[in-house]
């Protein structure tokens, strides 16, 4: 993939972003706050978990909150766009792995617009349910990667057509049981182990594939989680907090956590480029 064609993705990737945001604007404007009546309230809501204001008369209850989600809209669509331009070259040239493998970053792709739309039913509506498809759309992005990880590291496997559907499938049904898996174990063990798992797996395959492998993206995506958990933690805690500010620390959080998870799937998925001057 050429560095035009990609910046030609990332211009179609904000315009249907735009178009995105437009129709959430005409939601938010027009729809009444009373669709959430009657769902059950999130403990994060009752215990006023974040900065933002919680403006139960609007269909957003959090606009920034909500809003910020679109983070991983952009970036999802993006990696669909990536799925599909591989798709079309399957037969047309010699592939790097993940290049041979498009169903496993158009499904990459496919869990970054269920997390935002997740995340945003739920700061939208502050319920239990929004809350649940929200941590649901969370596991489903760090699983994929953690999948994207082993299937890159043990790159002398050959997986045949049949195989890679069974891949996708099982990998589905995986994160569909992580909904009840997600209430036996607590999300600040289980999400730190994730991120813990993919950094190991980022260095093995460093160190399998110097030549071809960004450090620079790796460490990227490494630090921006980091600065992403401490700037929640902050928000959490209430630091600096003016709950009608348009800066919210939560919204960041959304922004920083989807391009950390863009560098970790652009890690393995693109060979060094500015060496090179491609992506691919």
């Amino acid at each position: 993939m050429s560095k035009h064609l990609f910046i030609k993705l990332l211009i179609k990737s904000a315009c249907f972003t735009a178009g995105m945001l437009l129709i959430w604007m005409g939601f938010n404007a027009f729809l009444s706050s009373h669709i959430w009546d009657g769902m059950a309230m999130s403990k994060s809501a009752i215990t006023v978990e974040y900065c933002e204001f919680n403006d139960v008369n609007r269909f957003f209850h959090q606009h920034m909150n909500t809003y910020s989600n679109l983070s991983y809209f952009f970036f999802g669509v993006l990696i669909i766009q990536i799925a599909w331009e591989d798709y079309k070259n399957l037969n047309k040239k010699p592939l790097n792995r993940m290049e041979q493998f498009p169903l496993l970053s158009a499904l990459m792709g496919i869990y970054f617009i269920y997390l935002c739309f997740g995340s945003a039913f739920f700061h939208a509506s502050l319920t239990y349910i929004g809350q649940r498809v929200d941590m649901n759309g969370t596991y489903g992005v760090s699983i994929t990667l953690l999948s994207i990880g082993i299937y890159q590291i043990f790159h002398k496997i050959h997986l045949s057509k049949t195989t890679k559907y069974i891949w996708i499938g099982s990998l589905v049904l995986f994160i569909i049981a992580f909904f009840k898996i997600a209430l036996l174990v607590s999300s600040s063990i289980l999400l730190p182990a994730m991120i813990l798992s993919l950094t190991i797996m980022n260095g093995i395959n460093y160190f399998q594939f110097r030549k071809e492998r960004s450090l620079a993206l790796a460490i990227l995506g490494f630090v921006l989680i980091i600065i992403a958990i401490k700037i929640r933690t902050l928000d959490v805690q209430k630091v600096d907090c003016d709950p009608h500010s348009w800066y919210q620390g939560h919204a960041l959080w959304h922004f920083l956590t989807a391009l950390s998870s863009f560098c970790s799937y652009a890690f393995f998925r693109f060979e060094k480029f500015l060496r090179n001057q491609k992506l691919e």
